[in-house]
């Protein structure tokens, strides 16, 4: 029912394939590096009117209904979080890895990668799919044997770069086998599903970006938690993902984290 909900109630699919050849009207947010263009406002406005018709009493965490200054509060009412495109520079710049994502709290999750046709899903207690296909993750338990997918993100002050770029050095000095960014978090993300990648970290992202992959990861069988280690906070913005506790744990003594700005109910960071 939620994905004909999405697909069939509102065209955001059309929307968003429409706008990828088309010349962009491009903002900038809070860096060089996070942008927004008319179809990413478009889409969450599609998304949620399509959604609040069916469930009038729930409520919403829309990327970009945040960055227009509505607060960011997680309760435990029915809640919605939403990124209209994910991988909006890749979007911009055409890139094939893009994709826009709904989560409904812990009960599901939902990344549609667009220009791919890849569809990834899951419900709580029910597993994981890709395209109507059972996802698992590839069970790797040896660090050294791992593919690693991580992002720089949309951070650009000294300290935030430096630490970034030192965390991938020391992965590859561990070694792993290799590090990869295809520019969008819950692709990313999803990749740990697949077993195409065995661990995802992150530090600087939002909930939006990773609340659907995150069920999606734990219902392939995956560990999702903080960067040091400790339970995940979807509002905390540090994760790692992956195929085993093992290599959770060792990416969590490797990489550090930089401080990032969080959200509390009433809208304001700290």
């Amino acid at each position: 029912s939620h994905t004909r909900l999405l697909f069939c109630d509102c065209s955001v699919i059309q929307v968003i394939l429409s706008a990828f050849q088309q010349q962009k009207e491009v903002r900038l947010k809070s860096s060089p590096a996070d942008l927004v263009t008319e179809t990413d406002q478009q889409v969450e406005k599609m998304l949620i009117s399509a959604i609040r018709r069916k469930y009038p009493q729930h409520r919403f965490i829309g990327e970009e209904s945040v960055a227009a200054g509505e607060a960011v509060e997680l309760t435990d009412s029915p809640t919605w979080i939403i990124d209209p495109i994910d991988g909006t520079v890749n979007f911009v710049h055409r890139s094939q890895a893009q994709s826009y994502c709904l989560c409904h709290q812990t009960e599901f999750g939902i990344v549609y990668s667009c220009v791919e046709d890849k569809l990834f899903h899951a419900q709580r207690g029910r597993g994981a799919y890709l395209n109507g296909k059972p996802l698992c993750v590839s069970g790797q338990t040896d660090i050294h044997r791992c593919v690693v997918v991580t992002e720089i993100g949309a951070e650009r002050d000294d300290l935030a770069l430096s630490t970034m770029t030192s965390n991938i050095c020391r992965l590859l000095r561990l070694p792993v086998q290799g590090v990869r960014a295809l520019g969008t978090a819950a692709v990313d993300m999803c990749q740990v599903a697949t077993g195409g990648a065995d661990a995802y970290y992150h530090i600087g992202m939002h909930c939006w970006d990773i609340a659907a992959s995150t069920i999606i990861v734990l219902e392939a069988g995956g560990v999702v938690m903080d960067t040091d280690g400790s339970e995940f906070d979807m509002m905390s913005r540090k994760v790692i993902a992956a195929s085993s506790s093992a290599v959770a744990n060792g990416i969590a003594q490797v990489v550090q984290a930089f401080p990032c700005l969080t959200y509390f109910k009433n809208g304001e960071g700290e």
